[in-house]
């Protein structure tokens, strides 16, 4: 999905900075492009040469450098790319985003691209329900912005809550999510069923078979990339979720709810019941 896209990945200074050589790496693993652009507060938590040794590219940090901007380094590299992805977003990139400030070179890059962009946001639990940063989330999404993010847990500074910047391959599925938009099935619904089937005989005793769900997720995951609107009805596996819809249904009762709706209660069917503890002896 990702193979050819070229992402421009713009570093802001957040200590959650740290995670962005493994995200370029995982990009890359599955056939991005990937420049980065270092802002003077990114430098504080990741150097240019890590990030440049990651991406086997050149890292951009100045905008009145004389050798880019001979060539309107600012226009070119935000037309060059497929994506912009700003992660970590601190709360100052969000604010400065929203207000179109452009005093570096990743802000301007961000107000001249034509292309999408991508924030995953990171910050203190109190700064992200700030009104303010609220307010600015709000106005960047209805510019089409795509958010990836925040996740809840425990912080640097020691409080937890909403803050925590989404994991490396959280924010890959988010790219490619964003890429399948386009894709060659765009518009079209899909229902994939997967996993195991449970159901219960008795309140001890139930009837059920080993699928994996490795298929079933699989194929859930291939038609979400070609752009497909898909709802994955899983029983209890251990497949990671998938992003997007996911409903887990343990008995058959419970998927033909979901399938087809809630039904009318239908009389016990006692005779059929005694077939079946007959069928299987106790404590089996």
């Amino acid at each position: 999905m990702l193979a050819g896209k070229r992402i421009l990945l713009i570093v802001a200074g957040g200590i959650a900075a740290y995670k962005t050589p493994d995200l370029v790496r995982r990009l890359r693993e599955r056939g991005a492009v990937v420049r980065c652009v270092l802002t003077v507060g990114g430098a504080q938590f990741v150097t240019s040469l890590t990030l440049g040794a990651v991406s086997e590219d050149k890292v951009y940090d100045n905008l009145f450098s004389l050798t880019d901007e001979h060539e309107m380094g600012h226009i070119n590299l935000s037309r060059q790319a497929d994506a912009l992805l700003v992660a970590p977003a601190t709360a100052n990139m969000l604010a400065k985003i929203a207000q179109g400030l452009a005093d570096d070179l990743a802000t301007t890059l961000l107000l001249a691209t034509n292309k999408p962009v991508l924030v995953a946001p990171a910050m203190n639990v109190r700064m992200w329900e700030h009104p303010a940063t609220q307010a600015n989330i709000g106005t960047l999404a209805n510019r089409g912005v795509t958010l990836i993010g925040p996740n809840e847990g425990d912080m640097a500074c020691g409080e937890y809550g909403m803050g925590r910047m989404s994991e490396p391959l959280e924010i890959v599925t988010a790219i490619e999510n964003l890429f399948a938009a386009n894709g060659r099935l765009a518009g079209s619904r899909a229902l994939v069923t997967s996993g195991p089937t449970y159901e219960p005989i008795d309140p001890v005793r139930y009837i059920a078979n080993r699928s994996s769900g490795k298929q079933g997720h699989a194929i859930a995951e291939a038609l979400m990339r070609l752009g497909t609107k898909t709802t994955l009805v899983t029983g209890p596996t251990q497949q990671p979720h998938i992003q997007r819809r996911q409903v887990t249904a343990h008995p058959l009762t419970d998927l033909g709810r979901i399938l087809h709706g809630p039904r009318s209660p239908q009389p016990p069917q006692h005779h059929h019941q005694r077939r079946l503890d007959h069928s299987i002896p106790p404590g089996q």
